[in-house]
């Protein structure tokens, strides 16, 4: 029988794809993960939202531990959170793992019959 994921991992795991779940955000990470750390203002050049709302879509992405923003003079650079990808990336892995599984047990159970 597969494990019951616990409730923590969940919770933390849950805003972490909803902010993931978004096209602009995603591809806001992408960007962060293929350029490296990035102004407002380069960013909003690369995708089509206006620089209020990649504001927005990077406030979203700090809160769940995505990205982190500094300042830099007058310019707020953001960069990828690489450890908080990890962390997605090992969720994913679980789940990849736990299909796997399942699947493996309902082919032995196909092929019994």
């Amino acid at each position: 029988m597969a494990r019951r994921p616990s409730s923590t991992r969940l919770r933390n795991a849950a805003p972490l794809f909803a902010a993931l779940g978004d096209p602009t955000r995603l591809a806001l990470v992408l960007l962060l993960a293929s350029a490296g750390p990035e102004s407002i203002a380069r960013l909003s050049e690369q995708v089509d939202v206006s620089r209020q709302a990649v504001t927005k879509h990077l406030h979203v992405l700090s809160d769940a531990g995505l990205v982190r923003g500094t300042r830099r003079g007058r310019e707020h650079i953001w960069a990828l959170e690489p450890r908080r990808l990890a962390a997605a990336r090992g969720a994913l892995e679980r789940i990849d793992a736990q299909w796997d599984a399942a699947l493996e047990s309902l082919r032995a159970l196909v092929e019994e019959s």
